[in-house]
Parts: structure tokens; C-alpha cells; sequence
């Protein structure tokens, strides 16, 4: 099959791009793999030190021949994404031990839940997390006793952060362990109603609470297509995964036999092996070229567009929102998963999956065949869906057609020809929208604005009955720098019941809306940002504004605003409680949300 000449020419403007980046990067990585097995190197009071407590292990350990594997977990019990990871070090380490090799928990990293704090002050600290998890990684990676790495993580900032990590121990093999999906309680559109009917008043707080807790109710990641699943497809789309594992559910024989495989399988492609696959080069350009394709196919979360930029330079490789939007003009969607459509991600597995996805991307010339990946060269491997027979586990060839065209459809007949993301440019800067839930009808919105320092004044005005007609709320000062970016995902249904109503709405920020950014248009991750003194910072109550998805626009249509001040908001209530005063470092040195929002550099 050719491959499509958008794909080609866009994994060639990053390869240029990258160029005096990443070639130092694949030094230093050069340079650490040449020292050989990290344990070997160290002293004798070292090793002590690090086998003290390892009881039978200990000899294998000792005798520096066989492969040790770190494990870096988030696990915890109080997110079900998470919990089922308290069995993982154990099954893990006893795989370990049947090839010959020992397996250490290397450390753990914080894993917090956008869902537990949404709309409260703890939602600040949450884009800043993901940076935090890669230095929790690599604090947990230093002690250079191991031989390769597993990592064990979901949900939304998580697996950003340990790729990150994983890239800045590049020389390391390692494969992703994920945990599953929670199997399906109440169904997403009832649960939006629900919402929708508590935020008009037609039902109180106890009909709310037992709505959400049918809708999340046991071990495994929520099952709408947010971050926390976005991210699982994207380790498989890039190779970090074993084949078919990112929706087998928690707690389970299959789920059990991939976690073992995966654990032995990155002992096998240690440099001790002949199978040597460092980190480093399966995340190349073309990974990530893949990556956003199938950020693109699915209708993934725009947090992606935060996160593949910071993933990536993590590696040497520089990415740019125009990249993720000229792929997406040549990726059809081919998934509806809520808020997409009314399907959870085990209704998506249970029509084709990932395997079915990936088999026809690249049957259509729309995904790179060659890639590098943890079971061997050629991203066909994922086309393919684990089988458990006998207690052995297999692949066999995944679904030729989908198994239910209301939630997947082929390339060639696709719910839209083009992706779920676009990015947006104009006088007001640049965003970006997901619209793969947007009806058409409300991609284009053209209307006066009114301006908000933050959600709870918007949420005020809104049961102040105070938007009538067509508008555009704009929330500013949200950005990473003024309070660490939080998600508005709270806003949704307030502004859901506007467009029921039949007004024209939108929503423009500098914030984020959560991975469910759900069907009214919401132009985010505005730059520049407004405390950067960005246009959003000039505008005013009644100034009209273009948010036009489709011809991919954000204009400011009044005159002069651009010659006004900037408005300076005080953020003195963002600086401190709930941990916040500990991350003053972070807001004054963290990148735009075009460069990845991180403290890394930008």
C-alpha cells in the first residue's frame, strides 16, 4: 500500500525540524548503552544496598548475568484506574524469575484523578502532575541497577509523565502495563442527563450521586473515551504496548497472562538479550506520526495535543499544533465513542477494537508499516488480538470488518472524512477544538462574548438567568502559567442546555476542557495566554468574536481591541492551599500550551 503523501511530508518536516535535537539526544543515549548492564558498575556497598531486602533474588542479583527488572507503578487505591496494580508487582516479579531474570519495585509516582477535582482548587495541580511523575520516574530509574523497565500507568497525565521519564532513560527497554477498563455501568447518555437535569434544578443531589456512582462503579479505567483511554490507545499506536492490551478489563485470566508477557518481554529486549529494543528507538518520528493519526481516527482528547508536544521533545523530537491539524485533514474518524457517540470503549473493543483500526489504517496508506515496537518491527503487529487458549497465550488476526458500524467504520466509509481535532488561528491566537462531537450545524459560531475570570462566575450568571441569545463565553486567565491550566469540564452541561434551548454557543479559553470535551464547540489552550498579555486578555463584554471549525478560524470581528490594554487579573487566590504555594516554581517557568506546557523547556 503507499503510504499517503500528507503522512509522508509531515514525518519529514519533524525529521527536519528535530534535526539539532535529536541527534544529541540519540548520543546520549548511544553513550549510556555503551557502559553495558548498569548493575555491573557499581560497587560492592552498592549492590548491598540494593539487594539487601531481596531475599531468594538476591544471588541472581548478585551475579550481575541475569536481567533485573524496575518496575515504576502509580498504583493506589482510591482510583479505580489504579487499584488493580496492587497485584501487578508480584505477578511481575514471579514472571521474572521463570526466565531466569529478578524484578525489583523500583518506585512509585503520585497518580491524581481530574474527575475527583474537577472545578476545585486540587484541578491546579494537575497539568503540573504529569511533570511530576517524570521526575518521580526518574528518581525511581537512578539508582542504575536495572535492565529494563515496566511501567505502570493509565489515566491522564499519568502515562505522559512516565513517557517522559522513559525517554529520558532511553538506553532502557521497557514495555507499558496497562490495567483495563472497568466493565460498563450506567450508560453515558443517561449519566449527561442526569447532569444536564441537576443543573437546571429538575433533580437534586441524591439522584445525581447514584447516577455517578452506577456510571463509575468498580476496579478499571472509566470507560468514556477521555485522556485516561486516548492514552492506551496511543502506547499501541507507538508501540509501547503489547498488541490488543489496552481493553482487556482488570482482574482477569487474560488480562493476568498480558501482564506476565509483557514483563518478560521486556527482559527479553535488554541489551543482556539479542533482541537489544531501548526506548529510544521505538519513540522516533514515525511513532509519533502514528500517534497522532490515531489521535485523529478516534476522536481523542485534546489534552494529546499538550502531551504528545512534551512526550516528544522528551526525545529530541519537535512537534507543532500545524502537524496535528494537516493529519488530521487526511485521517477520517472512524470511531464514535462517548462523547462521540453513545459507546464505551468495551463496546469499541467488543466491535474490532484497536485491532481492527490499526489493520485498516495501514491497508489505507495512513499509518507508517515500519515502526520499531516491543514485539518486533512492523506496526502490523497490532492489527492482531490476544487469544488465551488452555491457559497459553496467543495472537491471532483481529477483525477484517467492523463488528458494529454505529461505533466503527472503515477508512473508506468513515463517520467524517477528516479528524476529531482542528486547530483554529487568528487575531485572538491559536486553539484548537474537538469537534469529532460537535454536529456541524455548531461548528461555525459568531457572536458577542461574555468574559470570565473563572468557572464559578460563570456557573453564577448562568442561574443568574443572565445569557440570553446567542454567545460565546470566554474564560480566561486559565492558563498554565496564571493557575496551572485546569480542566472546565464542569461547564459543559450549563452550556449543553444553552444549545439545547437553541441558542448559538460557544465556549473560548486559555484553559482546558476535560478528555470528554463533549458537543458544544469549545476552542481551548488558547495562546498566548491572557496573563502573557495574549489578545484573550483584551477583549470585553459585547466584542464579537468567529470561531469558525470548519475553515479552522478565530477572529476577533470588532474593531480596536487589539490597541487596548491587556486586562491584568489578580491571582493571588491561585497561589496558595491545597499544595498550590509548593508549585510557584512551576507557574513561573512552565512552557506555553503549544510547547507542551512543561517545566521541561519549551
Amino acid at each position: 500500500m503507499t503510504l499517503n503523501p500528507t503522512l509522508l511530508r509531515v514525518t519529514e518536516r519533524i525529521v527536519a525540524r528535530s534535526q539539532a535535537t535529536r541527534k544529541p539526544y540519540l548520543e546520549r543515549m548511544a553513550q549510556a548503552t555503551s557502559k553495558g548492564p548498569a548493575r555491573a558498575h557499581l560497587s560492592c556497598s552498592g549492590q548491598a544496598h540494593a539487594y539487601a531486602a531481596s531475599g531468594s533474588d538476591k544471588e541472581g542479583l548478585c551475579d550481575g548475568q541475569s536481567g533485573n527488572l524496575g518496575i515504576v507503578t502509580t498504583y493506589n487505591d482510591m482510583l479505580s484506574a489504579h487499584q488493580p496494580f496492587e497485584r501487578y508487582p508480584d505477578l511481575i516479579r514471579q514472571a521474572a524469575r521463570d526466565v531466569g531474570g529478578t524484578a525489583q519495585v523500583a518506585g512509585g509516582v503520585p497518580a491524581m484523578c481530574d474527575g475527583v477535582t474537577q472545578g476545585e482548587a486540587g484541578m491546579e495541580l494537575s497539568l503540573f502532575s504529569r511533570d511530576v511523575i517524570a521526575l518521580a520516574a526518574s528518581v525511581a530509574l537512578s539508582h542504575n541497577t536495572f535492565d529494563a523497565a515496566v511501567f505502570l500507568g493509565v489515566c491522564d497525565k499519568i502515562v505522559p509523565g512516565l513517557v517522559i521519564a522513559a525517554q529520558t532513560f532511553g538506553h532502557l527497554p521497557a514495555v507499558f502495563l496497562p490495567a483495563g477498563p472497568m466493565t460498563s455501568g450506567l450508560a453515558n447518555d443517561e449519566k449527561a442527563k442526569v447532569r444536564q437535569d441537576f443543573a437546571t434544578g429538575k433533580v437534586g443531589r441524591d439522584a445525581l450521586m447514584a447516577a455517578e456512582i452506577a456510571a463509575y462503579h468498580g476496579p478499571g479505567t472509566c470507560t468514556f473515551y477521555g485522556t485516561a483511554n486516548t492514552n492506551q490507545m496511543l502506547m499501541e499506536f507507538m508501540g509501547l504496548h503489547l498488541p490488543g492490551s489496552s481493553f482487556v478489563p482488570p482482574n482477569t485470566e487474560l488480562r493476568d497472562a498480558l501482564t506476565i508477557e509483557g514483563s518478560r518481554q521486556a527482559l527479553r529486549l535488554s541489551a543482556l538479550g539479542d533482541k537489544y529494543t531501548p526506548v529510544c528507538n521505538i519513540l522516533d518520528e514515525k511513532a509519533f506520526v502514528n500517534g497522532i493519526v490515531g489521535l485523529n481516527a478516534t476522536g481523542g482528547s485534546t489534552n494529546l495535543l499538550i502531551h504528545l508536544v512534551a512526550m516528544a521533545r522528551a526525545g529530541g523530537i519537535v512537534l507543532d499544533w500545524q502537524d496535528f491539524a494537516d493529519l488530521s485533514a487526511v485521517t477520517p474518524l472512524m470511531a464514535r465513542v462517548y462523547p462521540n457517540g453513545l459507546a464505551d470503549v468495551n463496546h469499541f473493543h467488543a466491535a474490532g477494537g484497536l485491532g481492527y483500526l490499526i489493520g485498516d489504517l495501514l491497508n489505507a496508506g495512513l499509518l507508517h508499516p515500519d515502526t520499531q515496537t516491543v514485539v518486533g518491527t512492523g506496526l502490523e503487529h497490532y492489527a492482531r488480538d490476544p487469544v488465551l487458549a488452555d491457559g497459553t497465550l496467543g495472537w491471532r488476526d483481529g477483525a477484517d470488518h467492523s463488528l458494529n458500524d454505529k461505533i466503527l467504520r472503515p477508512a473508506s466509509d468513515p463517520f467524517q472524512p477528516t479528524g476529531g481535532l482542528s486547530l483554529l488561528t487568528g487575531s485572538l491566537g491559536s486553539a484548537v477544538m474537538k469537534v469529532s462531537a460537535v454536529a456541524p450545524q455548531h461548528q461555525v459560531v459568531e457572536a458577542p462574548v461574555r468574559v470570565f475570570a473563572d468557572q464559578q462566575a460563570v456557573k453564577a450568571a448562568f442561574k443568574a438567568g443572565e445569557f440570553d441569545g446567542d454567545l460565546i463565553v470566554v474564560v480566561r486567565f486559565q492558563g498554565p502559567k496564571a493557575n496551572g491550566m485546569p480542566e472546565l469540564h464542569s461547564l459543559t452541561p450549563l452550556l449543553s442546555i444553552l444549545q439545547g434551548r437553541g441558542q448559538k454557543v460557544a465556549l473560548v479559553t486559555d484553559g482546558r476542557m476535560s478528555g470528554a470535551s463533549g458537543k458544544v464547540p469549545a476552542a481551548i489552550h488558547v495562546c498566548p495566554e491572557a496573563v502573557d498579555g495574549g489578545p484573550i486578555a483584551k477583549l470585553r463584554d459585547g466584542d464579537v468574536l468567529r470561531v469558525d471549525a470548519v475553515a479552522g478560524t478565530l477572529d476577533i470581528l470588532t474593531t480596536g481591541v487589539l490597541d487596548r490594554p491587556a486586562e491584568v487579573a489578580d491571582l493571588s487566590a491561585n497561589q496558595a492551599g491545597t499544595g498550590r504555594e509548593l508549585f510557584s516554581m512551576f507557574r513561573n517557568t512552565v512552557s506555553a500550551a503549544n510547547t507542551g506546557a512543561t517545566i521541561f523547556g519549551g
